[in-house]
């Protein structure tokens, strides 16, 4: 069984970012966009953290149920009435 690697990148002038992270560490790549935000060594702003984390959100939600429930709908009562 194959593990899909996430791959994120930021490119900023000279300056690369690249995150590497598969579902299970999808929570320590956000905490890491953080950290990397409040270092003022590096030119990571917290803008960028939000446009990053962002991104790892919606890749999360296309591959995940719209709902944690598989209830029927009103339309769907019909037929069982």
């Amino acid at each position: 069984m194959s593990q899909d690697i996430n791959v994120l990148a930021l490119v900023k002038g000279s300056e690369r970012y690249v995150f590497l992270y598969d579902d299970s560490s999808r929570a320590e790549t956000l905490r890491t966009l953080g950290r990397y935000a409040s270092n003022p060594e590096l030119s990571f702003t917290w803008y960028d953290a939000a446009v990053l984390s962002q991104k790892i959100r919606q890749e999360n939600k296309k591959f995940s149920p719209e709902s944690r429930f598989d209830l029927p709908l009103p339309s769907d009562m019909d037929e069982f009435c």
